[in-house]
C-alpha cells in the first residue's frame, strides 16, 4: 500500500478543529512563488499549481522509467500547501486578494534529493513541452506553531485564526509572523469539487 503522509503524520495534516501547539520539523518541498488573486481565471496562481503537480507526478512516476531514485518507495502525493502574506498588511486582508504574495508548495519525500528534483525538472520540461524554470527545491523548518483545522470557505478563516491566537496567548505564546515565517495553509479538500462550507484547510501560524 502506498505511503500516505496525511495518515502517517496526522499531527501535521489531520489536526482537530480546535487549536493546538505543534513543533514542525524540517521538510523539503517543490515550490513556486508568485503574487495576485488566487481565484483569477488563468492567473499566476492557477498556472503555478499546474507546474507543482507536473513535477510532483514526474517524481512519483519515476518508478516506471529509467531514472532510479535511491530509497524510493511508493507514496501518495502530499496535499497542496501555501504560505501567504501581503506587504504592509497586519495579517491577511481578504477583501484585497489582488495584493496577495504567496509560495505554493507540495512536500517531497525525504528520499528525493536536489539532483532528483533537477532531473524531474528536465524530464517534465521535455515531455510536457512546458517551462518549469519557476519551480524550485525549498527546504523549510517551520518550528513552533499553533494550528487548527478550519472547516468552511476560505473567506471565513479569520474566525478560526482568532481562536488560534486566543489559545496561543492563553498558553503563554506570542505570534511570530515575520518575513521568514508566514501564514500557512494546507488544503485537504479540492475546491473544484467540494462545496465551500465543507472545505477542510489546516491553518498554521508561527509562534514563540
Amino acid at each position: 500500500m502506498a505511503f500516505d503522509y496525511k495518515k502517517e503524520y496526522r499531527e501535521f495534516y489531520m489536526p482537530k478543529n480546535r487549536p493546538a501547539i505543534v513543533e514542525v520539523p524540517e521538510m523539503n518541498f517543490i515550490a513556486v512563488r508568485g503574487k495576485g488573486d488566487p481565484n483569477a481565471e488563468d492567473g499566476e496562481y492557477k498556472r503555478a499549481i499546474g507546474l507543482l503537480y507536473g513535477i510532483a507526478f514526474t517524481i512519483k512516476m519515476s518508478k516506471k522509467g529509467d531514472h532510479r531514485i535511491e530509497g524510493y518507495f511508493d507514496y501518495v502525493v502530499p496535499p497542496l500547501e501555501g504560505f501567504w502574506w501581503q506587504e504592509g498588511a497586519d495579517g491577511i486582508d481578504y477583501a484585497h486578494k489582488e495584493n496577495f504574495k504567496w509560495i505554493s508548495v507540495i512536500r517531497l519525500p525525504d528520499f528525493v534529493k536536489k539532483a532528483d528534483f533537477e532531473w524531474a525538472i528536465e524530464e517534465a520540461a521535455e515531455k510536457k513541452k512546458t517551462d518549469f524554470s519557476k519551480v524550485e527545491f525549498m527546504t523549510y523548518q517551520e518550528g513552533l506553531c499553533v494550528q487548527c483545522l478550519h472547516v468552511g470557505p476560505y473567506d471565513a478563516e479569520p474566525a478560526t485564526v482568532e481562536l488560534m491566537h486566543e489559545f496561543m496567548e492563553s498558553q503563554g505564546y506570542t505570534l511570530d509572523i515575520t518575513d521568514k515565517r508566514r501564514h500557512h495553509e494546507i488544503y485537504l479538500s479540492d475546491a473544484r469539487r467540494v462545496a465551500p462550507e465543507k472545505l477542510k484547510t489546516v491553518i498554521r501560524h508561527p509562534i514563540k
